[in-house]
């Protein structure tokens, strides 16, 4: 059962923290040279004593240069370029980072991992989508390569199918699938509707958010999915208002205009919830320039300055991003690298085949830390660390993936932007 937590506001916690002292504090804690992937040592991280080296990697993301979900892709991109430069600046050439496009496209996707999979790269990030991540795994599994997923959200992933070379620090939604139940039962709502496109994304996340609105005791009385390809949605309109549904919670990408469109000419006059694939892609525009119509949707969004974070990482990437750049998931993709590049210090190896092994543990149960140069200086002193990072603690399950999610109510205000409410938290079913 999904246990909530609920924590007042949003905004990012913000306090001061010197980087420049980096390179200092790790001067007195581990050596500056560095050691070759293919000379490393691959003893097991317990048998290791300290003063251990610094291990280079060569990483390959894949990120949504184009498709539905190019409206993201700074977020993905800035993070991980800051995250290379603040881990360079304690060690220069500790990491490097080669992008290729995922075109928010099972094709573009299974066609650009295949540069990473030719033996220069260490670990690939990516892709966005959690179908994009499906379509490449194949490929990725059979490589012996580790892939480590930012954004993919899909129930699918939380499964031993994929262990143990699929990672992700973005939270499964079997979490947020039963977070947005919730708020729909919060708000006074028993007869609900609830419709995902029928992809990896929305039916892991369409069937988790039904079934914990029937566990709850609420009737459904509409729960399918839509081929999201389509160019009109009437049909599916009209059969959300014949249901009697007085809110309905759809789980859509860019596809999700049309059905604010369709729903309103149907008549529909219930209470609308969407999540993040709707939020990133939708917008007033899309819509045809009625503010009108977004006004007052309800929703769950994945935080992108959770209160339980690394404080100072908003200040940071502010300063380092352009302006105007979207924050969704930054941290998740930071996170990402951070535990990748912490993993392979452990296991004193950048081959996927040895540092796998240390993935889970360098997030849970040691001693905490959570700037990347800390916990490099612990690592390379032979200290067991457990980084709670960018985007709050991780505590890998078995699974490869956070055992915790937080996110923000949002709910869109009179111009058409969605507005933070609330932070919720949640944890993986048991």
């Amino acid at each position: 059962m999904v246990k909530l937590r609920r924590h007042s506001g949003s905004a990012w916690r913000l306090s001061t923290a010197s980087i420049a002292v980096m390179a200092i504090v790790l001067a007195a804690c581990g050596p500056a040279g560095g050691a070759s992937p293919s000379t490393a040592a691959s003893a097991p991280a317990s048998e290791q004593m300290a003063d251990l080296e610094p291990v280079p990697m060569r990483i390959g993301a894949l990120v949504p240069q184009s498709g539905g979900l190019s409206g993201i892709v700074a977020a993905l991109e800035e993070a991980l370029r800051m995250g290379q430069e603040e881990i360079n600046a304690v060690e220069d050439g500790l990491v490097t980072i080669d992008f290729a496009d995922d075109g928010t496209s099972d094709t573009t996707s299974a066609q650009n991992v295949q540069q990473f999979l030719t033996g220069d790269h260490n670990a690939i990030i990516g892709p966005a989508g959690s179908g994009n991540a499906v379509a490449v795994w194949d490929a990725v599994n059979t490589a012996g390569m580790v892939m480590c997923s930012g954004t993919s959200t899909g129930a699918a992933f939380s499964t031993e199918e994929y262990n143990p070379n699929h990672v992700r620090t973005a939270p499964s939604d079997d979490i947020q699938g039963p977070l947005l139940g919730n708020v729909m039962l919060e708000d006074g709502h028993t007869d609900v509707a609830v419709v995902w496109q029928s992809t990896t994304y929305g039916e892991g996340f369409g069937q988790a958010t039904a079934d914990s609105l029937e566990a709850a005791g609420a009737t459904l009385v509409m729960s399918e999915g839509f081929v999201e390809t389509q160019t009109s949605f009437s049909d599916l309109a009209q059969d959300i208002v014949a249901s009697g549904a007085e809110a309905v919670a759809m789980i859509t990408y860019a596809e999700g205009a049309q059905i604010v469109l369709d729903l309103e000419s149907a008549g529909f006059e219930g209470q609308i919830y969407v999540a993040d694939g709707f939020v990133d892609n939708v917008t007033v525009e899309s819509i045809g320039g009625d503010p009108a119509l977004l006004e007052g949707i309800r929703g769950t969004y994945p935080a992108v300055a959770p209160s339980s974070g690394e404080p100072t990482f908003g200040d940071r990437f502010a300063e380092f991003a352009p302006p105007n750049t979207p924050t969704v998931f930054s941290a998740h993709m930071y996170d990402c690298l951070a535990t990748l590049i912490l993993a392979a210090q452990v296991a004193q190896s950048s081959d996927p085949t040895v540092y796998v092994d240390e993935i889970i543990g360098v997030t849970r149960d040691g001693e905490k830390c959570s700037l990347i140069a800390d916990c490099l200086a612990m690592v390379w002193a032979g200290t067991d660390i457990d980084y709670d990072g960018a985007s709050g603690p991780l505590d890998f399950s078995p699974n490869g993936e956070p055992a915790l999610g937080t996110y923000n109510v949002i709910q869109y205000n009179a111009e058409g932007t969605s507005e933070n409410q609330s932070e919720i938290q949640g944890e993986l079913p048991s």
